[in-house]
């Protein structure tokens, strides 16, 4: 008995000593499985775009989009507050700040209660910020990330929003009237500009630096379409912003790219509007990609607030897709659910289906928060 009660504590205390000393590889071994954040953010949102806009226009073009070669794919849902079908505003805010709100709301929750955005937190984190898109600056994705208001047509407070905003370093996009031709009869350009922004009207103008906020308008109001002659600045000046910052930017940045576009083509019913505007979004997904893969500590996520339009794709038959036929069922959004595509590190964090409110928490959890 006495030698089997020894035999039994020597097994016990060989067995603490080899835990104890497997201890120390254990956490190494875990430490180096963990993944290293995301330094900096690439967010892109097609706005009114879902899985059959991108296969509609692969069709069109006779080759597979850039957004589609990334290795991580999942889907969202976009339902809103109150609607079943949400709008720009409320999805929007959903994917900015990760709670829900009705319909026309932006940056605040249901019961009015501002919330902050994804761009806000990083930029509380020292991370530089900007906002790329094809529509007026003050539209309701790009103002869902920096404006707090109950209704997304109230565009001049929103212009007061952006102006007043202490957290967004650079901007492209339209929307110059709502800064100088308003009902206070204030210049707010004037204002930003006392403060340290600077302004330009050309993408080769544009001079960005580290010591001053800088803004590129290329419109009064909206950018026109890229079928009527609009330039490709969406590709170009993401790759321009993306340059600047990544040189000045120690704490990393983050940059919001909506093509803007392709919700309007959506509501015209109108297929080579809608094309048009697929392939200068994707363009803009390709120039993130490329410096993605270069850099190596950035995180794209390419998704949707909605659908529009009710695209189906009709008529095709087998190896010939120059016959297949853009259908419209709707001129309005849809509640179908939408494609999110990502890449770099925490891409893994994309998969699976989910609501429009975990992107955000993917995002922060992929940056290390």
């Amino acid at each position: 008995m006495k030698l089997n009660r020894f035999v039994f504590f020597l097994s016990l205390s060989f067995l603490f000593i080899l835990s104890s000393c497997s201890t120390p590889a254990t956490e190494n071994q875990q430490a180096e499985n963990t993944p290293k954040p995301a330094k900096n953010i690439i967010f892109m949102i097609g706005d009114g775009m879902s899985y059959a806009q991108i296969e509609g226009t692969e069709n069109a073009i006779g080759k597979q989009l850039e957004m589609r070669k990334l290795p991580v794919s999942g889907t969202i849902t976009t339902h809103s507050a109150d609607k079943r079908i949400t709008d720009s505003g409320a999805g929007g805010t959903a994917l900015a700040t990760g709670f829900k709100t009705n319909n026309g709301m932006i940056g605040m929750k249901a019961d009015s209660t501002a919330v902050p955005s994804m761009l806000e937190i990083f930029a509380e984190e020292g991370k530089q910020t900007a906002l790329v898109v094809s529509c007026g600056i003050t539209h309701a994705t790009p103002a869902s990330f920096v404006a707090k208001d109950i209704n997304r047509n109230n565009y001049e407070a929103i212009a007061k929003d952006f102006a007043e905003s202490e957290k967004l370093n650079y901007f492209i996009g339209g929307a110059r009237k709502h800064f100088i031709d308003r009902e206070d009869k204030k210049n707010l350009l004037d204002e930003m500009t006392a403060r340290g922004w600077q302004f330009f009207d050309a993408l080769e103008n544009a001079k960005f630096n580290a010591s001053k906020n800088a803004a590129l308008f290329m419109a009064d109001e909206h950018p026109v379409a890229v079928k009527d002659g609009r330039s490709d600045y969406l590709a170009k000046g993401t790759a321009k912003l993306l340059e600047t910052m990544s040189a000045q930017a120690e704490k990393g940045f983050f940059m919001m790219v909506e093509g803007s576009q392709i919700d309007w083509a959506g509501h015209a019913n109108d297929s080579a509007y809608l094309v048009t505007e697929m392939i200068d979004f994707d363009n803009a997904v390709k120039a993130a990609i490329e410096f993605a893969k270069k850099d190596g500590e950035t995180l794209v996520v390419v998704t949707a607030d909605h659908e529009t339009g009710g695209l189906t794709i009709i008529n095709g038959v087998e190896k010939e897709y120059s016959t297949v036929r853009f259908n419209f069922s709707t001129g309005n959004h849809s509640a179908v659910t939408v494609p999110v595509f990502a890449y770099g590190p925490g891409s893994e964090y994309f998969t699976g289906m989910y609501d429009n409110t975990e992107v955000i928490k993917k995002i922060l959890k992929a940056s290390g928060k």
